[in-house]
């Protein structure tokens, strides 16, 4: 992606907060025709120092699995909190709109997980991230049944090799900062967000400002 010094993030912590945040990735790779294919789905990230890994997986009608075991090369992204930024919160006129968001770009080799027991571990990987309490359910639902769920889904893993990570919220504009703030603070939940962001990152020093 475009990455500019000012909003290029380089801590991979905060770059794994946003990712664990906001799981609900768009995964990208290349169709028979040669045209990008996207597939919108939670995934769940494994950290190992400073090795990434991402887990998923798509339903068999879904073609996705066939492009990954033929072209496995992949990036996966995920978007935080965005809204807009009105030119408003500069104290000059002769500005322009913009938007203000998070994402992480992450792109890796994926291989397939098609062993029952495998598909499974990863299964548990997910509902541990979203509803650990479902687990208790799934296991009761009997064996027979859950081997005819894991048959209806091909899993995936990507073994990550490049992170990038982007925070735009107009750090280079200083003058901008404390209007943004005070409009964001008040906004919905995504400009919320983004105002807690504002704080994470130092722009403004508390919710005073």
């Amino acid at each position: 992606m475009y990455l500019p010094p000012q909003f290029k993030v380089k801590s991979a912590d905060i770059a794994q907060f946003i990712v664990r945040s906001h799981p609900f990735a768009s995964l990208i790779s290349v169709d028979d025709a040669g045209c990008p294919f996207v597939t919108h789905i939670p995934l769940h990230l494994v950290v190992d120092g400073d090795d990434w890994s991402l887990l998923g997986h798509v339903a068999k009608p879904n073609p996705h699995w066939r492009y990954l075991r033929d072209r496995p090369q992949v990036v996966a992204t995920f978007m935080g909190p965005q809204a807009y930024m009105s030119p408003q919160v500069y104290p000059d006129l002769a500005r322009v709109p913009t938007w203000s968001y998070l994402a992480v770009h992450c792109t890796g080799q994926a291989s397939l997980i098609e062993d029952p027991r495998d598909k499974d571990r990863l299964l548990k990987c997910l509902i541990g991230d979203h509803e650990p309490a479902y687990a208790k359910q799934w296991q009761d639902l009997g064996e027979e049944y859950q081997l005819k769920m894991l048959a209806g889904i091909v899993g995936f893993e990507i073994k990550v090799s490049n992170i990038e990570a982007k925070i735009k919220i107009n750090q280079h504009r200083p003058e901008s900062h404390a209007a943004m703030f005070s409009a964001y603070s008040q906004g919905n939940e995504n400009e919320r967000a983004l105002a807690q962001w504002m704080q994470r990152t130092g722009l403004v020093e508390d919710a005073q400002k």
